[in-house]
């Protein structure tokens, strides 16, 4: 297949220590080599290789904007959406059952699913979500038409068809007919996804027993040997809050983490969301078992009741990413979910309570800076997965997106330039290749991180493909 090059000044975060030193890497006027969706060469402006190059099959990004990898949303509940920014204001098992659960039975029928879903892979696409790790409900034609959408729109993406059938804490009119049906109607969906016309791998299926309070044991341990059978990824729910945690310590005599290893779900293809009330033994079985923990600091807020202890996982070894969590997560974008990385973090260290002295108000060295949320945003999730995109490398997928820099005309102004006084500046728009006095290169990433919205990605592709333009 003949190459196609893209020739930008970028940002990405190619490597991280458990020590927390993450390493941002820009590099002006690059050009970046893809064959077939794949990245075979990222070339500095001195590379004499570039000197061959057809002009004709390059697309030059520069002066728009900078190239970032395209994030990884390690956790999404797709038939939620509708009700984002909605019922926050309930525990987690009240929001359940008089909300959520009454939702995601609409999803019966398909008419409403394809409008919903086809909404929100359009938004994710805009907000620059590469690769999305869905929920969907219980209803095999719906999740099987999520799929579709992803397959259809180019979005990378992973989704679940879920599993619950214990009748104790599902409703009767949304939950698996038994055991059973949950075991073979997975099994049947992973099948589905798999086969589906023109899916080469960009869309897979999932494993997905919502958690442990909504699920027989007998559907557990089926589905952990359905996982051990096909090898497909798993995702669920992992001590969410006080209620999830103290129920299955109730129930199982253990934690969630050592519940679900029990029952074989905890595998190196598993993406536990939340995780917020794990310990050190917990943290130890998770990283033993290479198994991924999607962090949703924004949800976190109004379900979790405590906050994830985020650098002490990454210290012991945890691949961690992030999740939105819609709709637990009041936005859709993960931009929003890296900067409430870093705040979560803030609060974890110094503390919330006033009345308490400094040194006695919060958990020292929690902290983690924008740098390490970029990390978590597109290489941590890749590596959560073990999906080869998340930088620009080659053998990883030239999943990108071009954001437009934030309040770029006070960039202009730190940078010296000149305004002519009819609102036109000197030189470019693109502040990258002129900011030699405005400190350390990823300062600039730091206003992108913590000032973009989704109005500032103009554009996203998957696999070299474009599936989003702004406008």
């Amino acid at each position: 297949m003949t190459a196609i090059f893209f020739r930008a000044n970028l940002f990405h975060a190619p490597g991280h220590s458990a020590g927390q030193t993450t390493d941002i890497e820009r590099i002006d006027d690059a050009m970046i080599a893809v064959e077939d969706g794949m990245i075979t060469a990222v070339m500095p402006p001195d590379d004499p290789a570039r000197r061959d190059i057809d002009k004709a099959a390059v697309t030059d990004l520069r002066g728009k904007g900078a190239l970032l990898p395209g994030f990884v949303d390690l956790h999404i509940h797709a038939p939620q959406f509708p009700q984002l920014g909605n019922a926050l204001d309930v525990p987690l098992d009240v929001w359940l059952r008089t909300h959520t659960f009454p939702l995601e039975s609409r999803y019966s029928d398909l008419e409403f699913a394809d409008r919903v879903y086809r909404a929100l892979v359009h938004r994710l696409l805009a907000n620059g979500t590469t690769t999305a790790v869905y929920f969907a409900t219980i209803h095999q034609p719906a999740s099987l038409r999520l799929a579709e959408i992803c397959l259809g729109a180019g979005q990378r993406a992973l989704v679940g068809r879920v599993a619950m059938d214990l009748a104790e804490t599902c409703p009767s009119y949304y939950r698996d007919a038994s055991a059973e049906a949950s075991i073979d109607d997975t099994a049947d969906f992973l099948h589905a996804v798999s086969a589906m016309p023109g899916n080469n791998g960009q869309v897979m299926p999932v494993i997905t027993p919502r958690f442990i309070p909504t699920c027989s044991d007998a559907a557990l341990r089926g589905l952990g040997d359905l996982a051990a059978a096909t090898g497909a990824h798993v995702q669920t729910h992992c001590s969410e809050d006080d209620w999830e945690h103290a129920h299955v310590q109730r129930r199982c005599g253990m934690s969630d983490t050592a519940a679900l290893q029990d029952f074989g779900l905890l595998t190196d293809k598993t993406i536990l969301a939340h995780s917020t009330f794990i310990d050190d033994d917990d943290m130890a079985m998770i990283a033993a078992a290479g198994s991924g923990v999607a962090h949703c600091p924004l949800s976190n807020v109004f379900f979790s009741n405590a906050v994830f202890p985020l650098r002490r996982a990454l210290e012991k070894g945890l691949h961690v990413g992030l999740g939105t969590d819609i709709s637990g997560g009041p936005a859709a974008s993960l931009m929003d979910t890296a900067r409430m990385t870093v705040i979560a973090s803030r609060m974890l260290e110094e503390g919330v309570d006033a009345s308490l002295r400094a040194g006695a108000r919060g958990v020292p060295s929690s902290r983690v800076d924008f740098r390490t949320a970029f990390w978590l945003a597109t290489m941590g999730g890749a590596q959560a997965l073990d999906l080869p995109v998340g930088c620009f490398a080659p053998g990883r997928q030239f999943d990108a997106m071009l954001v437009r820099l934030p309040a770029d005309h006070l960039l202009d102004i730190a940078n010296g330039d000149n305004d002519s006084g009819d609102g036109k500046r000197d030189g470019t728009s693109d502040s990258m290749a002129r900011d030699a006095d405005m400190g350390p290169g990823d300062d600039l990433l730091q206003k992108i991180i913590m000032l973009a919205t989704p109005d500032h990605i103009l554009q996203t592709w998957v696999a070299g493909t474009s599936v989003h333009r702004r406008g």
